[in-house]
């Protein structure tokens, strides 16, 4: 897609790789559109050079009345960059079922609130983008990550499955999967973050591989060739590679360790090789999410 000229509308864009999406995208000769919660955050983006339609992501109403006055001041959407994301920690000992179900209404219902607002217009005029911003996350399990990867994955399905579905319509389908992204959120992590990345450089990526026609848009490299990697390990090789970052065994000595025959599983001579080997081969951080 060229982007010069085009109607954008990025939702989730007050903060982290929305943000920086939207300017690359003015940059490019589009007219752009935002959307967010944070009203006083979009305007300061914007600069006075965007649309600025605050909108709850989680209230599909909402939503469309954003889509439908985007498309009443700067015409028909012709790219949708669905950006808004939540992410926090889990804990096993202390699961938080509102944590968990506000990632599915912000991730995971907020994607489709934004898919609803935009596709039948988009399908009507046998034309335009959605590019959903997923991540790296929804690749594999991994501690802590049990709200936000499972919702990352939820989404990388959901884009797929629709591109499937709509891809003889002359509406295309992007799926974006980032890796670590420096932004505010990301600067609190207390835990290693390798080949982070500037939100700018993030924007950059995204809106290259947009004016490619990238069904995928995975960075940075390294990150996605690992993650892609990781997704041929077998889930009990996996758990072997990860258990370090396992709750600590607090059982009673007379209790038997997971390795034991009362698991019902003997470590083999081959299975020792292959972890071991995948061991050397794969270092993957503890946990994977990025800002929006």
């Amino acid at each position: 897609m060229e982007l010069n000229g085009k109607v954008a509308w990025v939702v989730g864009a007050s903060s982290g790789i929305g943000a920086a999406v939207a300017r690359e995208l003015a940059c490019r000769g589009g007219t752009v559109a935002i959307s967010a919660r944070r009203e006083e955050q979009l305007r300061e983006v914007s600069g006075g050079h965007m649309l600025v339609v605050p909108l709850d992501v989680t209230d599909a109403a909402s939503v469309a009345a954003a889509a439908a006055r985007v498309h009443q001041e700067l015409g028909p959407i012709d790219l949708a960059v669905l950006s808004a994301g939540y992410w926090k920690q889990m804990d096993p000992q202390d699961w938080d079922t509102d944590v968990f179900d506000q990632h599915i209404r912000v991730n995971l219902a907020g994607m489709s609130n934004s898919i609803a607002a935009v596709l039948p217009g988009m399908l009507r005029r046998h034309h335009g983008v959605i590019a959903g911003i997923a991540s790296v996350a929804g690749y594999r399990g991994l501690a802590g990550s049990e709200a936000y990867g499972a919702t990352k994955a939820a989404q990388i399905n959901l884009l797929e499955s629709l591109r499937v579905h709509i891809a003889r319509t002359g509406v295309h389908v992007t799926t974006i999967c980032p890796g670590f992204v420096r932004t505010d959120l990301t600067a609190g992590n207390a835990f290693p973050m390798p080949f982070i990345i500037d939100a700018d450089q993030a924007a950059r990526s995204i809106c290259d591989g947009l004016e490619r026609d990238r069904t995928e848009i995975i960075f940075p490299t390294r990150m996605a060739l690992l993650m892609k990697t990781a997704r041929l390990i077998p889930a009990r090789v996996w758990t072997a590679l990860w258990k370090s970052t396992s709750l600590p065994d607090t059982r009673p000595a007379e209790y038997p360790s997971e390795t034991t025959a009362s698991k019902g599983h003997h470590e083999t001579a081959q299975d020792r090789r292959r972890r071991k080997t995948l061991g050397r081969g794969v270092r993957l951080p503890l946990r994977l999410h990025h800002d929006h």
